[in-house]
């Protein structure tokens, strides 16, 4: 929308081990680190104190930079990833359960994913693929 004040770019996630993390986000969607698809200028190479940029290989999903922070989680996240996935094969590459799905009604609190948090603690909703 020409109107717009904003358009979307990429999504940022904080983490205290940006480095793991940006590891465990590629294993866990098939991302790849971008300088890997988009190579640097000869020479040069990402500092290990920058943020990372992961990179959907089919350029089918969103830039996400995961970016170096002093400070831990602490709260629930106000934005989160939703990704269709499978819960179990997550746990074992290192996600812990947050919440699972449940056959309540949604009135009632059910929910038909599960809540999974990744390494650092950040939340993410796994959803059955379709």
């Amino acid at each position: 929308m020409a109107d717009a004040p904003a358009r979307f770019k990429d999504l940022c996630l904080d983490a205290n081990d940006h480095q793991k993390l940006a590891d465990w986000w590629c294993a866990a969607l098939g991302y790849v680190r971008r300088d890997e698809v988009e190579p640097p200028e000869d020479g040069w190479t990402r500092p290990e104190d920058w943020p990372v940029p992961i990179v959907d290989r089919e350029s089918s999903g969103p830039l996400i930079w995961i970016v170096p922070v002093i400070e831990s989680k602490i709260l629930k996240n106000r934005m989160h990833f939703d990704v269709y996935g499978d819960t179990e094969t997550l746990l074992a590459a290192g996600a812990t359960l947050v919440r699972r799905h449940d056959d309540r009604p949604e009135e009632v609190g059910g929910i038909e994913w599960d809540v999974l948090a990744d390494p650092e603690g950040n939340e993410f909703c796994v959803f059955s693929p379709e």
